[in-house]
Order: structure tokens, then C-alpha cells, then sequence
């Protein structure tokens, strides 16, 4: 596969991706967290069964392991804990925290993957990515007078950013072994329903408030994951393709995220430092992809 259509899928996912956060701060007041994340998954993983390239349960039974495991990290795990984060924070600011994501991958993967190592390029990228966050975090009126709640919500944020770190580790390293598609299906479901299992038993049964607005936000959602997910998890299985360098692609998501938060939600708006930020961040980007002879 081109570099070129490398880029393109891994956008075209990180677009997706950031228009959760907005989705997610619409549904979340008709039901709780956990059950919100695992109806959401368990859909999820449902709408991807008729194009998991067929042989379902026996691709499930024979690799049952390794589904269990990226499970845990890439859903249970790692979502359990950013939809409890994101009740807790405005969505902007989440969208900005999970922007630190390609710091967190590359110092796992440099210490997890021989292949994988920091190079004076990516370091540079990072850090001119991380300065953009910094800027946007200053720049957000919310962030005055913080207090232990908000501390709290983004080092759980933080937290389930170092389990998704592991769970494309777990991805890439079984280069092959299932069909991407099928391995996202088989994760995303059983993740959901262990989600609902632990929302009965923490969270009580749930009421939900099915209207329009609601059933829009949800498949909305359930579509992101399952596509996403997909695309995400077959540039994972490409052999030339490192975590480290294609989890960079993720510094779009806090500008994209903000941006749709921004649009989408009536009490969050942009300022001017968080733009400069913005436009930093992205230039991190920029600076990874198209200067070849830095290294």
C-alpha cells in the first residue's frame, strides 16, 4: 500500500474519530457512561459482522485469545475510562488531552518494539505537537480555576490513553492473523457487553431516553467505531507500518475534535490562543510527514 493512501485511510480515521467527542457529550445525558459506551460498542461490533470476510465464529474460536486480550485494553479498558473521563470534562478539552496520545505510543512503542525507536524527527514533531495542546489547554476559559474533579477526569483521560497504546501494540504485533475487520468486530462486541456488565453492577439499571437527538448520537457513534476501528486495525497489520509513526496522524484529533465540539455543542467556543494552538499542532504534523531528510 502507497504512503499516500497510508495517510489518506489514517485522516479519513482521525476525522472519525474526533467527531466522538461531540457525540459523545450529546448522549451522555440520557443514559449513564459505561452503558452508553457498551451499547455502543456491542452495536458496533454487530454492524461489522457482514463484512468480517466470513468464517465468524471459528475466526473467533480460533484466536479467542488474542480477541479477549485487545479487547480488554482497546475497549474495555481504555473506554471505560475515557467515557467516565468525559462526563467529567468538556469535550474540547478531552478532545485535547487524547491529542497527547502520539507522545504516550511513541515512548511505549520505542521501549516495547525493537522496529519502533525514537528518531530526532519524531521527537521534534511531538514536541512541537504537545506545545500546540499547551496552547489550546491556556486558551480554554474552562481550565480557570480548576479543580480536583476536572485533575481527576483528565488523569483518567491520561490513563486510558496509555491502555489504547497498548492495545495497537497487541494489533500490530499479530501482523496477519485475522482478517482486521473481523478482529474489530469480535472486540468492539464482546468489549460492549463486558461494558454493560459492569454499568448493571456500578451504575444500576439504566433509564434511557430514546428520542431523535438520542438514536442519532448512538448510531452516529456505534458507525465511527466500527469504521474507524476497522481502518485503524488494517494499517496496524501493514509490516511497514509503525505505531509510533502512524499514531502521529492523532494530533489531528484535538483540532478536529475542538472544532466540532465547538460547533456542535452551544456551550463550548473557540478562542484566539486556542486557535494559534491549533494551528500549531498541526503543524507538527506537517513537520513529520513532508521533511523526508530530517532525521
Amino acid at each position: 500500500m502507497s504512503k499516500l493512501r497510508i495517510s489518506i485511510l489514517a485522516i479519513t480515521a482521525c476525522i472519525l474519530w474526533s467527531t466522538a467527542f461531540a457525540g459523545i457529550k450529546i448522549a451522555l445525558p440520557y443514559t449513564t457512561p459505561f452503558f452508553l459506551a457498551g451499547i455502543r460498542f456491542l452495536f458496533a461490533g454487530v454492524l461489522l459482522i457482514p463484512f468480517s470476510g466470513g468464517g465468524y465464529v471459528r475466526g473467533i474460536v480460533m484466536n479467542v485469545k488474542m480477541i479477549l486480550l485487545i479487547s480488554l485494553f482497546q475497549t474495555v479498558l481504555m473506554y471505560g475510562l475515557f467515557f467516565t473521563a468525559m462526563s467529567m470534562i468538556p469535550g474540547a478539552v478531552a478532545a485535547i488531552i487524547i491529542g497527547s496520545s502520539p507522545l504516550i505510543t511513541a515512548t511505549i512503542t520505542h521501549f516495547a518494539l525493537k522496529n519502533d525507536r525514537f528518531t530526532r524527527r519524531k521527537v521534534i514533531s511531538i514536541i512541537i505537537g504537545v506545545v500546540g495542546i499547551v496552547f489550546v489547554v491556556a486558551g480554554r476559559q474552562t481550565l480557570k480555576g480548576i479543580g480536583l474533579h476536572d485533575l481527576t477526569g483528565i488523569g483518567i483521560l491520561l490513563v486510558s490513553i496509555v491502555f489504547s497504546a497498548v492495545g495497537n501494540i497487541l494489533v500490530s504485533e499479530r501482523k496477519g492473523d485475522l482478517h482486521p475487520v473481523l478482529l474489530n468486530s469480535a472486540q468492539l462486541a464482546l468489549g460492549g457487553i463486558s461494558l454493560i456488565i459492569i454499568s448493571l453492577l456500578t451504575e444500576g439499571v439504566p433509564s434511557i431516553h430514546f428520542d431523535l437527538t438520542f438514536s442519532l448520537a448512538l448510531f452516529w457513534l456505534s458507525f465511527l467505531s466500527a469504521a474507524a476501528f476497522s481502518i485503524w486495525f488494517s494499517l496496524l497489520k501493514i509490516p511497514e507500518v509503525k505505531v509510533s509513526e502512524l499514531n502521529m496522524w492523532k494530533f489531528l484529533i484535538p483540532v478536529l475534535g475542538a472544532f466540532f465540539s465547538w460547533i456542535l455543542i452551544p456551550t463550548e467556543s473557540p478562542n484566539s490562543i486556542s486557535v494559534i494552538g491549533m494551528v500549531v499542532i498541526s503543524g507538527s504534523i506537517f513537520f513529520y510527514y513532508f521533511r523526508p531528510n530530517v532525521q
